[in-house]
């Protein structure tokens, strides 16, 4: 796939390098243009902004309240697929700053009424990230993946697997409200409680 990273923080670095490593034609862009185009040439991607608007996909790697302005910037057509892969987190990162009767995917959907929303990837810290989809005895670091488009839902689960990462479908993007409390409680584990950052959440299925 080609793909639009938006963002060049630690979240942005390690899709980068996953990306590349599976195969797939990069674009960097970001408020800091110098950070994304040194990112960029180290996994020999291209740094345009407007190439974004012709991706297959783009993955919003920033701050949840920096992610309207940075989507504005990008300038999508309608119909874009969006990976949303953030958190609304507080301030000290100890909790949400909205949830329950929403989420920061719809609150992103209902600021860009053309685009199809993927929520996905927010449960899985950079470094878990970074590190791949292989944790150990034989275990895979799953991804949720919540969209009410179904084309969208699959083409994002498509990208998750072709870099090792199982995919759970976690229904419809309001599901969300759901996920985004679960991201809360992987990162209190990680560092309120001390189990760093190579932890994930995942879900026991019977086979």
């Amino acid at each position: 796939m080609n793909i639009t990273i938006i963002g060049s923080g630690n979240m942005g670095t390690a899709f980068a390098q996953q990306l590349h490593a599976a195969g797939h034609a990069l674009n960097i862009v970001g408020r800091d243009a110098a950070k994304a185009r040194a990112l960029a040439e180290r996994f020999g991607a291209s740094a345009e902004p407007a190439r974004a608007a012709s991706s297959d996909l783009v993955v919003l790697a920033t701050p949840y309240d920096e992610a309207v302005r940075a989507l504005r910037d990008a300038a999508l057509p309608g119909g874009a697929v969006v990976v949303d892969i953030t958190n609304p987190l507080t301030s000290d990162y100890m909790g949400l700053a909205l949830g329950h009767t929403s989420s920061a995917a719809e609150q992103i959907a209902a600021a860009f009424a053309g685009l199809r929303v993927v929520k996905a990837f927010n449960t899985v810290f950079a470094q878990r990230l970074a590190a791949g989809a292989q944790a150990g005895n034989g275990q895979v670091v799953p991804v949720f993946v919540a969209a009410d488009d179904a084309q969208a839902k699959a083409r994002v689960s498509e990208l998750a697997r072709s870099m090792g990462f199982d995919v759970i479908d976690a229904g419809p993007l309001r599901n969300a409200r759901y996920l985004e409390p679960l991201a809360g409680l992987n990162i209190y584990l990680g560092y309120g409680a001390g189990l760093g950052t190579a932890i994930a959440p995942t879900w026991l299925r019977q086979s």
